[in-house]
C-alpha cells in the first residue's frame, strides 16, 4: 500500500505556473502527465533556492532521474488557470532523495494534486553514484532547517 500522506516539513519552495493551453486536453482539463512536468519545475527551483541548481549538478557528472513516483489527482486543472507548486525535500539517503509535492489552485485554494519523487544519483555512465560530500551536507542541512 502507497503512504499517500504528503507531509510538506519547511523549508517549502512555492512557485506560480499559468497552465498553457498546450498543457490541456481537448477539454480544456490539464492532461494528467503534465503533473510530473510541474513536479519538475517545482524541484528545479527548490533544489536552486536551497541547495544548487540542476545545471550545476550535471556539470559535475551527476544526474538525478526519477526512479519512483506516486500522484494523487484530487481536482482539476484548467487552461489558464494560475497553480501554485509547493515542494519539499522529505529524505535523503547517499544515492537517493525524495521530495514531496502538492499543487493548489491560486484563486480558490483547492488541492488539485500531491505526490512525491524519488530520484537516484548517477553519473554519466549511468551508474548509482553516492552523493558528493559537500552536496550531501548541503541536502542533510535543509533538512535540519528550524
Amino acid at each position: 500500500m502507497t503512504d499517500e500522506r504528503i507531509i510538506m516539513p519547511e523549508p517549502v519552495n512555492r512557485c506560480s505556473f499559468r497552465i498553457l493551453y498546450g498543457d490541456t486536453d481537448a477539454g480544456g482539463v490539464v492532461y494528467y502527465a503534465n503533473y510530473l512536468r510541474y513536479f519538475e519545475l517545482g524541484r528545479s527551483e527548490y533544489m536552486r533556492q536551497y541547495v544548487e541548481s540542476y545545471r550545476s549538478l550535471e556539470e559535475r557528472g551527476f544526474i538525478m532521474p526519477v526512479v519512483k513516483c506516486f500522484v494523487r489527482f484530487k481536482a482539476s486543472a484548467f487552461y489558464d488557470d494560475l497553480i501554485l507548486i509547493s515542494t519539499s525535500l522529505v529524505e535523503v539517503k547517499k544515492r537517493s532523495c525524495r521530495f514531496n509535492n502538492r499543487i493548489h489552485r491560486e484563486k480558490d485554494g483547492k488541492l488539485l494534486v500531491k505526490g512525491y519523487t524519488i530520484h537516484a544519483t548517477v553519473d554519466r555512465s549511468g551508474k548509482l553514484a553516492p552523493l558528493p560530500d559537500d552536496l550531501m551536507s548541503r541536502l542533510e542541512a535543509v533538512l535540519d532547517y528550524p
